[in-house]
Order: C-alpha cells, then sequence, then structure tokens
C-alpha cells in the first residue's frame, strides 16, 4: 500500500537531505584549538556567544593570527558559508595549518572538487591528521581503490579516531577479514553507535551459531490472531536460545553492546535489544526500548509493541501501533491488523489488511486472504491465493492448498504440494502425505511420512507410528512413540500406551481383609487422561479398575459417562453395577441400551431378567437376540435359554 505525502511532506525531506549532508561533512572537519563555540545553537545566549567568538577570531585574524584563521574558518565552513571560509582556510593552509588544510578539503569535496580536496586531505595527513586520514581513505575507497583506503583508514584508526576505525572495520568486513571485529570494537568503545550495533550483530551471530549451529536461525513466530499466520512480532529477530560457557559470554556482550548503542540512539540497536529482553520475558522493558525505537521511527518496533500491547489486553492501543507500522510498509503489522479485523467480524476491513501486507511483499498476506475465504467458503478464491503464497514458497500455503484440492477428489494434484509443503519443512503436510499414502493402501511409504512429522512432534503422527510399532510387534518403538503422542494430548494415545503398560501387570493376587488400597498404577492414570478427554473405551476400563479396588461410587460415575456417551460397554457394565445394588429395573433399562447397540451380553442378561419375570415371550425374543448378535458362547447359552423357554411355553 502507497500512502502519498503533501508538498510540505516533500519540502521538509529535502530539508532532512541537505542537513543531512552538512551532518555527514562535520564528522570529518576538524576542529582548530581556538575553536570555543558549540555548532548546534539552540538559545540566544548561544547564539550570542557564537556571535562574540566570531566577531573575536575575526578581529585576530585580520592581524594574520593563524589559529583565528583556521577556526574562524572552520566555524564557518560548519554554518555552511563556504564563501566566507574559504580565504580564510586557504591563508591558514598556507602557514601549514593542517586542520584548516583537512578542512579546505571539506570545502572542495562540498564544492564538487574531490581530486582537489583529496590533495589538501594528503598534505593534512601526512602532517599527523586522522580526520584527514578518515575523509581519504574514504574517498580511495568510493573509487575502488581499496589498498589505498586501507591504509589511509588505518593511519586514522591507529591514532584513535573513531570514524577511521568503523571505517577501516566496514572495508575489512567486506573482506571477510576477521580483524574488521578489532576495529569495530575500537569505535564502539570510543562512542560510535553504529559500530556498537554491528559488533553486537557480529557477536551475537557467532554465540547463535556456536549454541545452534551455523544453518539454524533463532527467529521466532507468533500469530496475531486464529487462523492468521504472521511472523513474529518482535521484528522476526534472531533471537538466541540458551547458550553456554562461551557462547553465554558472548551474547551477554553483545547485549551490552546493543544497549549501549540504544542509549545513543541507534532505532534498530533499540529495537533487538527489545527483542531480546521480550524473547527473555522481560516485558516491560522491552516495551520502553520498542517505544523508543518506534518513536524514532522503526515500523517493526511499531509493530512489535502492538504484539506486547495486544498480549497485555490491550488490543486497542496494539491497533494504533500496528496501523502505524503498517503505514509505513511493514506488512507484519499489515498481517496483524487483517487478523484483528477479521477476529471482529469485519471481513472487508481484514481483506484490505491483508492485501497491504501481500502489496508490502509479506506473502503470509496472500496465504490470509486465502484463510479468510475458505472461512466464508469462498473455495474458488482461497485456492487462488492459497496457490499464489504457494508459488512465493509458503509452506503452510502450499499445505493448505493440497488440502483443498484432496477434498475436491484431485488427490494427484494435491501430491505434489503436500511433498513440496514437507520439504519445505511443513510437519503438517508430512503428517497428510502418510494419510494420502495410507488411503492408497501404501503403508510402507505412509510409515515413512509419519515417521517424519513424528520427529517434528506431530502428535497424530506419532500415534500412527506407535499403532504402526503395535501391529510389528515391537512394543518398545510403540511405547516411546505413544508416550509422545499422549503426552502432546492424543487421547487414544493415552489409551493405546495404557493398554500397553496394562498388559505387563501382573495378574491381582486374592483380596485380603484389611489390606491397604494399592494405588493407582501408570497404566490407570494414563486411562484416566484418556477418559478424562472423552475416550469412551478409556472410560469403561477406568471404571472396571475402580470396581476392582472396591469404589464402586467412581466405577458408576465412569461407567455412566461412557454409556451416556454411547458406549454399549459401559452400558452394559453400568447394568452390572446395578444389579449387584439392586436396582434391576434401572440396570435393565441401561441393558436394553446395550442391546439395541448391539451388545449380546447385554440382550443375554434381558432374557435371564425376562424369564425369572415369568415374561417367556419376551425372554425368547431377547434370546434370538443375544444369538444373532454372539460372541459364539453367549450365542450357545442364548439358544439352550430359548429352547427351555419354547418347551416351557408348549408344555
Amino acid at each position: 500500500m502507497v500512502f502519498m505525502g503533501d508538498r510540505a511532506t516533500l519540502l521538509e525531506t529535502g530539508r532532512f537531505v541537505q542537513r543531512h549532508a552538512r551532518n555527514a561533512a562535520d564528522e570529518i572537519i576538524e576542529a582548530a584549538g581556538a575553536v570555543d563555540a558549540a555548532v548546534d545553537t539552540t538559545t540566544e545566549t548561544d547564539a550570542e556567544n557564537e556571535t562574540e567568538t566570531e566577531a573575536r577570531h575575526r578581529r585576530a585574524a585580520e592581524c594574520g593570527d593563524l589559529a583565528s584563521m583556521s577556526a574562524l574558518g572552520a566555524l564557518l565552513l560548519r554554518r555552511g558559508d563556504l564563501d566566507g571560509a574559504e580565504p580564510y582556510l586557504r591563508g591558514a593552509t598556507a602557514e601549514g595549518d593542517r586542520a584548516a588544510a583537512n578542512n579546505l578539503g571539506v570545502l572542495l569535496h562540498q564544492r564538487g572538487y574531490p581530486d582537489e580536496a583529496a590533495g589538501w586531505w594528503r598534505v593534512a595527513a601526512v602532517a599527523g591528521s586522522a580526520p584527514a586520514a578518515h575523509a581519504l581513505g574514504r574517498h580511495h575507497r568510493e573509487r575502488g581503490d581499496e589498498p589505498a583506503a586501507e591504509y589511509w583508514l588505518r593511519q586514522a584508526a591507529e591514532q584513535g579516531h573513531a570514524l577511521g576505525a568503523y571505517a577501516l572495520a566496514d572495508l575489512l568486513e567486506h573482506r571477510s577479514d576477521v580483524g574488521a571485529e578489532r576495529w569495530l570494537r575500537a569505535a564502539a568503545e570510543q562512542g560510535h553507535r553504529e559500530a556498537a550495533y554491528r559488533l553486537a550483530l557480529a557477536l551475537e551471530r557467532r554465540a547463535t551459531e556456536t549454541t545452534r549451529g551455523p544453518h539454524e536461525t533463532g527467529t521466532r513466530l507468533r500469530t496475531p490472531g486464529a487462523g492468521a499466520v504472521v511472523p513474529s512480532g518482535a521484528a522476526a529477530a534472531a533471537v538466541p536460545g540458551q547458550p553456554a560457557g562461551e557462547a553465554a559470554g558472548e551474547a551477554a556482550e553483545a547485549e551490552q553492546w546493543f544497549r549501549q548503542a540504544a542509549a545513543r540512539g541507534h532505532r534498530r540497536a533499540a529495537l533487538h535489544l527489545g527483542a531480546i529482553l521480550e524473547h527473555r520475558g522481560e516485558l516491560k522493558e522491552a516495551g520502553r526500548w520498542y517505544l523508543s525505537s518506534a518513536k524514532e521511527g522503526e515500523a517493526k518496533a511499531a509493530c512489535a509493541l502492538g504484539f506486547l500491547l495486544r498480549d497485555a489486553g490491550d488490543e486497542e492501543s496494539a491497533a494504533v501501533w500496528w496501523l502505524r507500522a503498517a503505514q509505513d510498509g511493514d506488512g507484519n503489522a499489515a498481517n496483524a491488523l487483517g487478523a484483528l479485523h477479521a477476529a471482529r467480524g469485519e471481513q472487508q476491513t481484514a481483506e484490505r489488511w491483508y492485501r497491504a501486507a501481500m502489496d508490502a511483499g509479506d506473502v503470509n498476506g496472500a496465504y490470509n486472504l486465502g484463510l479468510l475465504c475458505a472461512a466464508q467458503d469462498r473455495i474458488p478464491q482461497a485456492e487462488q491465493w492459497y496457490r499464489r503464497a504457494a508459488y512465493a514458497g509458503h509452506r503452510e500455503a502450499a499445505n493448505a492448498l493440497a488440502v483443498l484440492l484432496l477434498q475436491a477428489g484431485d488427490a494427484n494434484g494435491a501430491e505434489p504440494w503436500f511433498s513440496k509443503a514437507a520439504e519445505a519443512g511443513s510437519v503438517d503436510a508430512a503428517f497428510n502425505l502418510g494419510i494420502l499414502h495410507a488411503g492408497r493402501g501404501d503403508d510402507r511409504t505412509a510409515l515413512v511420512w509419519y515417521e517424519r512429522a513424528a520427529a517434528a512432534g506431530h502428535t497424530e503422527a506419532a500415534l500412527q507410528v506407535g499403532i504402526a510399532a503395535l501391529r510389528d510387534g515391537d512394543e518398545q518403538t510403540a511405547e516411546r512413540h505413544l508416550r509422545c503422542a499422549a503426552g502432546g494430548g492424543s487421547a487414544e494415545a493415552a489409551f493405546r500406551l495404557a493398554s500397553v503398560l496394562d498388559a505387563r501387570r501382573p495378574e491381582p493376587g486374592p483380596a485380603v481383609l484389611g489390606a491397604p488400597r494399592e494405588e493407582k498404577s501408570e497404566c490407570e492414570e494414563w486411562y484416566e487422561r484418556a477418559a478424562q478427554q472423552g475416550h469412551r473405551r478409556a472410560q469403561v476400563r477406568v471404571g472396571m479398575l475402580a470396581a476392582g479396588r472396591g469404589d464402586l461410587a467412581e466405577a458408576d460415575r465412569w461407567y455412566r459417562e461412557a454409556a451416556e456417551a454411547g458406549s454399549r460397554n459401559g452400558a452394559f457394565n453400568l447394568g452390572l453395577l446395578l444389579a449387584r445394588e439392586g436396582s434391576e429395573r434401572e440396570a435393565a433399562l441401561w441393558w436394553t441400551r446395550a442391546a439395541r447397540a448391539g451388545h449380546g451380553r447385554a440382550a443375554l442378561r434381558l432374557a435371564l431378567l425376562a424369564a425369572r419375570r415369568g415374561e417367556l415371550t419376551e425372554g425368547r425374543r431377547w434370546c434370538d437376540r443375544a444369538v444373532e448378535l454372539g460372541p459364539a458362547e453367549v450365542a450357545e447359552r442364548a439358544a439352550r435359554l430359548s429352547e427351555a423357554l419354547h418347551q416351557e411355553l408348549t408344555a
């Protein structure tokens, strides 16, 4: 999204460029010993002092005082009065003043005579002027003469000139010379904020590579709202993990240099420092640095500050900072605004911000547009945006596109996109490839993809690998994967893990009167975890274990919960429990529900109950149902009972 400025803004930009040019010149103007006035004046007193100083130097210069000629030339040069400064600087230079020679070079460079400027810089540099050596080194580098540039920049740096040390470090870093860090440190120690920032980046990069490996990054991801995927609000900045030893020392030193640069007004250093502090959980201080950076115009800091405010519950303030960042072209902030409006049901506004994110070059914008369209059942449009993001390399968009194609029956079209997403690191896509191959009967290939997804922490994939290992008789592998899946929240995995552990338990011995109640075993704890998640078979099993301990109230609770959820075994066992307690009428109700759901033993119980009541015809009907449902021993008993009832009816 492009925001056009008015004429006043353009004029202000022009003035900024002029100021920047003057400031750059100020960096290499060499102050004469007699200069005692500040360059930037803000008060009437300062202005009076500068006027008095200029008048004093002018009177002395007219009398031929060399120091005053040089100082007056420098003062006028800083003010931008080139015509006024030149005669004084030339006069002082002719008398051998090196500061004047350097400043004359600055003046000529500003007039557009770089070669003549370089000549005077050389004169001053040979005479020992560090600013002139720095200026001459920059001149040679601009012309591609790196050996000469290095020579003069080194001269400046070795004299303790901060700008020379920084420029030398920049040159050496460009050539991947390990000596660059030494000069960055020298410049940083003298207060050069950009050198401090770059030194911090180098230290942090080395610490991160030491702890994570050279091909891994610390970039974190955050999501601004349900469904929408957006890079980290913390500037998408690489943040080290948990370094140890030497790496920890380098990380700590990096933070200190970030802090020094930020304290000197370096907005990117403030942004990075905020990201480090946020990662460490020091949110209040992180917010202060984000705010400092954002006020200086750093869009990523404004976006990060928005995420902090949102997480603190201040959504309205977050939106203000996201808006500011988005208007400055930050796609992450535009995505966050899109998610915010989508969550409020403002679909058109959300779409506008997602498009703004896309226009800012953030591929997440296209993906989020796809999610938005899919949520509205605008499937063709969703496919269009998913496809656009997928072609741009968005792995989750590729997976989402493949899911759409698979749902439309195009398995052949879906497979390449699943593969592309999986190869790019999408865990969901790897799992989906497993499902795709399993559906084709290719269990071996399916297992390969399940194992890949499981290794990346996918819960359902770990469950599938565990099931396959159980099928192959590899109980150890099965247990390992089932534990992973159960720990990830899979109720089915918790149940199957409990079943594996249950099978290893020794048979319980005879009950001993007065013996203390046994503690719950690990398998029972896993059964309970699955039961609490609504797993009906686990609920029945927990009920059985509770009944075995004599805890009939607990057994009743779990049987009843399973039965009410539709478990026929739960209904049957609840009936048995009620019958033992004398509630035969209620027991019959649950057996009836179980028998109608296909439970043969429940049908046999109903037949026996009817026979005891003398309801012979009803008993035979339930006998026939039990014979039909089985299993074999139930069918055999039901057939004998049916024959006996028939004889009784025909006697």
